[in-house]
């Protein structure tokens, strides 16, 4: 009973913490500099590996940084769940995938935004910068929690993401206030990369 009520405080204090940590605000760089609207075409770039297993994003970028092959370009980030037997996104397979996800975010309005990821299986997403999202491991479609950043002038800004998918079912989907207020989906619009 003594380890059970001194455990407690303990729990207490590392629940705050990761409560604290979840809250802070993260402040963006623009891309810089500034793409043209002619450099840019509108959705992602993405590379694919098809690796025997991946169980983690550290195993995603062990596969990534060997034979990759460039995939059709990603519309945006709305990849729901998909059925079992599905492709992933754009690529060739439905298990056992691979990704890096490259190209920029627009935001229309400087200010506070929030943003959050969702994922099945793993994910780790950085904007302007900043490490925006991290969602390790196996598992269904779930967020990866909402993440407060700071825009400091409208415009573009960088995005890169690992993500992997091992067996089953596939998604990939990014929600956001867009400065509007109210969580939604992010339209395919916002996203683009270099042509």
């Amino acid at each position: 009973m003594r380890a059970i009520r001194l455990a407690a405080p303990a729990i207490a204090a590392v629940m705050l913490f990761a409560a604290n940590v979840e809250a802070e605000t993260l402040q963006l760089s623009p891309a810089n500099p500034q793409p043209n609207a002619e450099e840019l075409a509108q959705g992602l770039a993405v590379t694919y590996a098809y690796p025997p297993e991946v169980k983690s994003i550290r195993d995603a970028e062990h596969w990534l940084g060997g034979a990759r092959k460039v995939g059709p370009p990603l519309s945006g980030l709305h990849y729901i769940d998909t059925r079992k037997g599905d492709k992933v996104m754009t690529s060739e397979k439905a298990t056992r995938v691979a990704a890096e996800i490259t190209g920029y975010v627009r935001f229309e309005r400087a200010g506070a935004h929030k943003i959050e990821f969702f994922s099945n299986d793993g994910v780790s997403a950085e904007l302007g910068g900043q490490e925006v999202a991290w969602y390790d491991g196996r598992h269904p479609c779930n967020s990866a929690g909402y993440q407060d950043v700071s825009v400091p002038e409208p415009g573009w800004y960088e995005l890169k993401i690992i993500y992997f998918q091992r067996l089953e079912t596939a998604c990939l989907l990014m929600k956001w206030d867009g400065g509007e207020g109210g969580m939604a989906w992010a339209q395919d619009d916002v996203f683009a990369y270099r042509k």
